[in-house]
């Protein structure tokens, strides 16, 4: 099937209900050439004809060795149907984990049984951007590229340097900002061969500078304002319901950084619901860092709502001329979502309108005291992850979540991704943990499992494993 057959049931349309204007999928835009807004990939349903069960995609667990029904991201092939199989890049995405954990929901108030944390650490890069970055890799090989860039506080650059790497399809480039990336993640994009360029600045400014070196260069951007990312990180949702024997969950509740998975979520619930796969839709908490927490400002201060189409940007435009004015930059000690400037702003309005949506902010203590219960769960993830185990615990504490609600809390990334954060949480040297973490308001380790330091004598040691046994 060639790229112009898809053509026939896939396009790029302008999100704004003022433009609508519409493009091929095989033309590349980042933004609506006719009005500067954001792109969906939308479909002509009736053509591409999706299952009328999601036991049609059941029947793609026995298919273990075909590599699309392998993918957690192409299994839902027919949720996404813009590429023609044969141009389908895939390295094994999606074989993900929904587990219920009571040792958590104890933390955050929920009863036994009720919530749910969906890990994407698993993932081959170790977190949920391989899910978007396959789909945009498959559109990049359907148009052609050679080379793709990324802007990236980690993740992003770690899942485009493991495709390129993998594929050799096509070359790397990322830009990082000034000291903003953690070990873990830069280790992984050198690791993989990529080209990296470090820019004086922050995540906002790597992203200016991508976008304006991709379009001189005709570079393949695959960071969220990628149309195509959002579709691979629908896919998320549908493991969800996947797992939960097809029934959908009473919330979502997912970190905001860049809000592409937010974004993605409404977007699988609203098409899902369209053709009748389902009858609800969740709701949607989206959980700022308060050292990030620009959707947070511009939701509960300024009134910025989707309104069905008719957003008024002013308050986003008077807020970023604020942090403009003030130097203000993002930081939070949770790097992947340390982004002041989310370009995904307005697709996750119209995601928290649809799902009669929340919006909270965490702080630094809180996020580090959630990711040590997530931890001690089993479950280890990035403090970026834990905002959202964070903030689920707000909002029982708030009456807003009921606490016999099913609950899924979204983890999108590894605990090895950033150790530094989790060492300095669990350390004995209080200089390290002033360091790393006093530094940004955080004045104790509620949690902290920490080591314990003996004399090299039989004794002792004996003595330290008695009363761990005791304790």
């Amino acid at each position: 099937m060639s790229v112009a057959s898809r053509t026939d049931v896939a396009f790029q349309q302008c999100i704004s209900p003022r433009c609508g204007a519409t493009f091929s999928i095989d033309e590349v835009h980042t933004s609506c050439p006719v009005c500067s807004g954001l792109l969906d990939i939308a479909y002509d349903w009736d053509r591409s004809r999706p299952p009328s069960s999601f036991h049609f995609f059941e029947k793609k667990w026995t298919r273990r060795s075909d590599p699309l029904a392998f993918s957690g991201v192409w299994r839902f092939h027919e949720m996404l149907p813009f590429a023609p199989p044969e141009k389908v890049v895939t390295i094994g995405e999606g074989q993900t984990l929904l587990a219920v954990s009571d040792s958590v929901g104890a933390f955050v108030g929920t009863r036994p049984g009720r919530l749910h944390l969906q890990y994407e650490g698993l993932n081959p890069s170790g977190s949920f951007k391989d899910n978007g970055m396959s789909a945009a890799f498959t559109h990049a090989r359907m148009i052609g590229a050679k080379r793709a860039a990324c802007a990236s506080t980690g993740n992003t650059s770690a899942s485009l340097a493991v495709y390129c790497a993998v594929t050799r399809l096509m070359r790397a480039i990322i830009f990082i900002g000034s000291g903003k990336i953690s070990y873990g993640k830069l280790s992984q994009a050198l690791d993989y061969g990529a080209l990296t360029i470090q820019i004086a600045g922050d995540f906002d400014d790597a992203m200016a500078r991508v976008k304006e070196v991709s379009s001189r260069l005709g570079i393949y951007l695959v960071n969220s304002v990628n149309p195509f990312r959002i579709e691979g990180q629908k896919t998320i949702m549908y493991r969800v319901l996947e797992s939960l024997g097809w029934e959908v969950p009473d919330w979502i509740v997912v970190p905001g950084g860049n809000l592409g998975n937010s974004s993605a979520f409404g977007k699988a619930f609203s098409e899902m619901k369209h053709v009748g796969l389902i009858d609800r839709v969740p709701r949607l908490a989206v959980i700022n860092a308060a050292g990030a927490n620009t959707l947070y400002e511009l939701y509960h201060h300024r009134g910025l709502r989707w309104q069905k189409g008719q957003v008024d940007l002013s308050p986003a435009c008077h807020y970023y001329d604020e942090l403009d004015r003030d130097k203000k930059k993002a930081n939070t000690i949770a790097s992947a979502i340390e982004i002041n400037r989310p370009v995904n702003l307005t697709k996750c309005l119209r995601a928290l309108e649809e799902c009669d949506g929340v919006v909270r902010e965490v702080s630094e203590q809180e996020i580090l005291d959630a990711k040590a219960q997530v931890g001690a769960g089993g479950l280890g993830c990035e403090p970026a992850s834990a905002a959202s185990v964070a903030g689920a615990k707000q909002l029982v504490a708030e009456g807003v979540i009921d606490r016999d609600e099913r609950v899924v809390c979204v983890l999108t990334g590894h605990q090895l991704k950033d150790p530094t954060a989790t060492v300095a949480y669990h350390t004995t040297d209080q200089s390290l943990f002033n360091d790393v973490l006093g530094s940004r308001g955080v004045s104790r380790a509620s949690f902290a499992n920490r080591a314990i330091t003996v004399g090299n004598r039989i004794e002792e040691i004996i003595q330290a494993i008695d009363l761990y046994a005791l304790g």
